[in-house]
């Protein structure tokens, strides 16, 4: 029957105004985006300014807030590709296994003799021996340390691969170990470059992997890729180490296990330090501005339970003696421990100016990357662009629409008109959804919504011809519409079921440009089924029940 029953009714009319409820703050675009804005700042800060506060009333808390996020093609913004720097780690973790070895040895140092690190390649700890004779007890005693690689692919295989030749024991992480390595650093890179960037307040940012080395950043909205680069840090890595020496020769031998490094402030200036850290910035659970005992700007620091008991432990066995605070390769300070420094927290001075102190705690917040970055591509997008690319857009669904109506109701009349209106709660529901989303709507995607435009009366029209083929039959036009909207369904599916594995495998294997084509592709052939099967026969059923035409002319 061409009836519909109420409780359907009830559900179709209620999903296209959720919908289209769910799209109406994009016609108030700056307006909610301020309000929305307003509310984050509030959340970061707990104040707002006057016009802060202005902009959050300007939009009822109660109405929807959501909207399309403008890409980085319509917005504007910058765009940086960086390559992590893996064979860094590889080196701190050959660094902390020192000390662990040495113990290790020490405890056999009657059978193997003396011990002693030898220079090795960043990826290895090479460790010499005074009795050569013993290489395989010294191999036997380091491999003790090793333990099992706690990943799916490497079941049974330990860290640590350790190979002993003539007086020297060679130590490397193993091929699972590495494996499992690059992708705790490269998932831990990601997150702190989103903390870091999403700490800055910057609007929907695209943070992502590409490839088994890179990181691909978008923010839109940004001055330049220069000010992104200066808000994500390159390392950011803050360490704690106890000074060796002091010196003013840059190429004065450091000594084995030492490292020696300039102060940041006072140019000629040079510290002898012990390469293995005391704490780093790892275990840093909270950073921020504060004033030293002098009043100018620095920055207060807590550590996490075991951070402050290595330094707190560090602090009270070297009462008297300098240790160096060290930022991305430099000495930012080198104060003298005046007594323990128990409870985990303290304060970093240097010659800060107040935005410097703020910027230092933001990054230190943010958590330390565990490597060093290389930027490898950046562009900035400026927003004259992305405002051209949005009126293009403009114009190109316009003149779609215009074509696409103009056709539909040549050939089907007042039928061509109830696949227009659902053609228009189609884009609604296509905005609503990704506003609830929080999708990003790139130019790609717009046109995406274009080609969806054309695809959406594709399934009216399906409809349309079988009902003038049951016309034909001398059927009743009840029947013939109820037969059209059931033989036309078969055909509308597979078509747009092949048409979504097309943009599934798009979303899942492109990126950028294409993933923005595929998301709206995607949403488009859900939201064109729903309006043309159900939102079509719905008011073709409500005009029907109404007229109760003898005949249609179609």
């Amino acid at each position: 029957m061409l009836q519909i029953p109420l409780w359907k009714r009830v559900v179709i009319i209620g999903l296209c105004v959720i919908g289209l409820g769910m799209a109406a703050p994009n016609l108030f675009y700056n307006r909610v985006e301020g309000h929305n804005d307003a509310l984050r700042t509030l959340e970061r800060s707990g104040a707002l300014s006057d016009a802060q506060a202005a902009a959050k009333a300007a939009w009822p808390d109660w109405l929807p807030s959501g909207l399309v996020n403008l890409g980085l093609d319509l917005r504007g913004g910058a765009h940086l590709l960086a390559e992590v720097h893996l064979d860094e780690v590889y080196k701190a973790r050959m660094d902390a296994l020192w000390p662990e070895a040495r113990k290790a040895l020490a405890a056999e140092r009657a059978t193997i003799g003396s011990i002693r690190r030898v220079p090795s390649p960043g990826g290895e700890l090479r460790i010499q021996i005074g009795n050569a004779e013993q290489i395989a007890a010294a191999v036997a005693a380091v491999k003790a340390l090793a333990t099992p690689v706690v990943t799916l692919t490497g079941v049974g295989q330990n860290d640590i691969e350790v190979t002993g030749q003539g007086d020297t024991l060679t130590i490397r992480l193993s091929e699972a170990e590495q494996a499992a390595t690059d992708d705790r650093t490269m998932q831990q890179s990601l997150e702190i470059v989103r903390r870091r960037v999403d700490a800055a307040g910057t609007r929907e940012p695209t943070i992502m992997r590409q490839g088994s080395d890179r990181i691909l950043i978008e923010v839109p909205g940004i001055g330049s890729a220069a000010e992104l680069k200066s808000l994500i840090g390159t390392t950011a890595k803050l360490t704690f180490h106890q000074v060796v020496g002091r010196s003013s020769n840059p190429d004065q031998p450091a000594g084995t296990g030492n490292e020696i490094l300039p102060d940041a402030n006072t140019q000629g200036i040079y510290y002898i330090l012990d390469q293995v850290p005391v704490v780093s910035g790892d275990e840093l659970t909270d950073a921020r501005p504060e004033t030293d005992q002098n009043g100018y700007p620095a920055v207060g620091f807590r550590f996490n339970p075991t951070g402050a008991r290595a330094f707190g432990d560090f602090t009270q066995n070297h009462i008297g003696e300098p240790f160096a605070i060290v930022l991305d390769g430099k000495v930012i300070s080198a104060p003298v421990i005046q007594s323990h420094i128990a409870g985990g927290s303290g304060i970093i001075t240097g010659h800060f100016t107040s935005q410097e102190a703020t910027d230092l705690a933001l990054l230190l917040r943010a958590g330390a990357l565990p490597a060093g970055m290389t930027f490898l591509e950046e562009r900035t997008i400026g927003p004259e662009l992305g405002a051209d690319s949005i009126a293009a857009g403009r114009v190109a669904a316009a003149v779609g629409f215009v074509a696409v109506v103009a056709l539909i109701i040549a050939s089907y009349g007042l039928f061509g008109v109830f696949a227009t209106v659902a053609l228009v709660v189609n884009i609604g529901l296509i905005f609503g959804v990704m506003s609830m989303i929080g999708s990003t709507l790139t130019l790609p995607g717009i046109a995406g919504i274009v080609l969806t435009m054309g695809t959406a009366v594709d399934a009216n029209v399906l409809i349309f011809e079988r009902i003038r083929e049951e016309l034909r039959t001398a059927k009743g036009p009840a029947r013939a519409i109820e037969l059209g909207f059931e033989k036309a369904m078969s055909a509308i599916v597979d078509a747009n079921v092949t048409t979504f594995i097309t943009g599934v495998i798009l979303f899942v294997l492109g990126a950028g440009p294409v993933r923005g084509f595929a998301v709206t592709l995607i949403i488009g052939i859900l939201t064109s089924v729903f309006t043309a099967i159900y939102v079509t026969r719905l008011m073709v059923s409500a005009w029907f029940s109404w007229r109760r035409p003898k005949t249609i002319v179609l």
